[in-house]
């Protein structure tokens, strides 16, 4: 492949791409197939802190203008437009889910998550809500899918309301604790541990 039409990849290029294909709406990222420019010196960290060049990213428009442009291909972390595709470290997950709402009881309810972006989704079968646990302390790591393969680690005051609203339900044969939106029930933790 010609190196003739990459461009060096750099925040101030990506910022102005992203701003040009978001005025024309929702950035449709996953269609976008753009060559890939190599990786940009730029990290998000588990608390959904921006960094760029090892420093914050302190305004919130940008981190939101680049969080619209993020995509996961297999385990790895982009950054897209129509026009170039860099790649940036994500440690952990690229949102964080700062609070929900709740609607409904039971089976009916529906559990609505907002980012520290401003992005909501409702948790159910196309938006998962997962628990990963920690092999040697046994810490909880909850998580709910944003959009495509993005997930937001859901914050610790979130998680423990969350707990509040779980209930026990039969699971794959199995007593699990877990939640229910959007018809579909998550588990958190089987019965017999708690």
């Amino acid at each position: 492949m010609s190196t003739q039409n990459l461009v060096t990849p750099d925040a101030q290029g990506i910022a102005a791409s992203a701003k040009a294909a978001k005025s024309r709406g929702i950035p449709p990222v996953h269609k976008w197939n753009p060559p890939y420019c190599g990786d940009l010196d730029m990290r998000i960290a588990r608390d959904g802190t921006w960094f760029y060049l090892g420093t914050p990213i302190g305004r919130f428009e940008l981190v939101k203008l680049f969080s619209s442009i993020l995509r996961k291909d297999d385990d790895a972390y982009f950054l897209v437009t129509p026009v170039e595709k860099v790649g940036i470290t994500v440690d952990d997950a690229p949102f964080v889910a700062t609070d929900f709402s709740a609607a409904g009881d039971g089976q009916d309810q529906v559990l609505t998550f907002t980012t520290h972006v401003g992005d909501k989704t409702v948790a159910g079968p196309d938006s998962p809500i997962r628990v990963e646990r920690d092999p040697d302390t046994g810490e909880p790591s909850p998580y709910v899918r944003v959009r495509a393969d993005l997930e937001a680690l859901i914050d610790r005051k979130s998680f423990y309301r969350l707990v509040d609203r779980a209930v026990h339900h039969l699971h794959d044969g199995e007593s699990w604790f877990g939640l229910w939106s959007s018809g579909q029930f998550f588990p958190i933790i089987p019965s017999a541990e708690l």
